[in-house]
């Protein structure tokens, strides 16, 4: 009988596993029951967010999927409330690992966009809002994009009003090795920027904001195929919230940052699949 062909989920699932045994050890300690490892803890919480379902959902539909078990070497499935506990021990370190892992997936250019949006809160209310001193009920994303492949190579997650010109400079130093080119809007037009750039030899393509002819000059000289590629960030936003929801299921703002960045490196694993 001819085998059955793969299901993306299954093949987003043995892609994960791979990544997730190159950024994490077996276990978390040699105390531990040793019942559950490390890898499969993170892609099954991968699952949930690819899913966009809960802990419990998510166990639900795996006892029908034979297939995705096996891949993960699972006997038995974990409760809910296991699942929810290693996400509260995965640090953020390491989904950040996960996700510089994903991007070498994909065969990046070096032209990089950066980009921000807004994604909801559905579990904030003003009460919490105000007793946690977050500004606003909506989290701030912004984007390092590849604009050839749509790789999302890094993020950075706010509760605050930063401007955009203050979250870019964390963004080019972590990764100056992954930008030859850095696209951005007049959002990121900042003297600042423009230097640290140049001292990483990244080459700035961002717009300047035009408060005399001078800068109108500028912008006319920009290169308009090789800026016009800046949407791409654009692009990755939308399609962030589109496939796996435009609000984070976490209450706690470091769980949502962390929610935000397992979506990113899913991202990246569905586009080089």
């Amino acid at each position: 009988m001819k085998p059955l062909p793969k299901s993306q989920i299954l093949r987003f699932t043995e892609k994960a596993i791979h990544l997730a045994r190159r950024a994490v050890s077996q276990y978390s300690s040699k105390f531990s029951k040793h019942r559950y490892t490390l890898p499969q803890h993170v892609v099954l919480l991968c699952l949930k967010v690819r899913k966009n379902t809960t802990y419990r959902g998510l166990l639900d539909e795996l006892i029908e999927m034979p297939r995705i078990r096996r891949v993960l070497g699972l006997t038995e499935l974990p409760t809910a409330s296991t699942l929810c506990k290693a996400f509260n021990r995965l640090d953020m370190a390491v989904w950040r690992i996960i996700l510089t892992l994903s991007a070498t997936l994909l065969p990046t250019s070096g032209v990089v966009g950066v980009d921000a949006s807004g994604f909801d809160r559905s579990h904030a209310s003003k009460h919490y809002t105000k007793r946690a001193e977050l500004t606003i009920q909506q989290l701030k994303v912004t984007l390092l994009v590849d604009a050839k492949v749509n790789a999302i190579l890094d993020l950075h997650v706010t509760t605050t009003r930063k401007h955009d010109s203050q979250i870019a400079p964390s963004l080019i130093k972590r990764n100056p090795e992954c930008i030859d080119i850095l696209l951005g809007d007049k959002g990121y037009d900042d003297q600042k920027i423009r230097r640290l750039a140049r001292q990483h030899e990244v080459r700035p393509l961002i717009k300047h904001r035009e408060f005399t002819s001078l800068h109108k000059a500028w912008n006319a000289r920009l290169d308009a195929d090789l800026y016009g590629q800046r949407s791409q960030s654009e692009t990755v936003n939308s399609t962030l919230k589109r496939k796996y929801g435009a609000f984070v299921r976490s209450r706690r703002w470091w769980k949502q940052f962390r929610e935000l960045t397992i979506a990113c490196l899913i991202h990246n694993v569905d586009r080089s699949l």
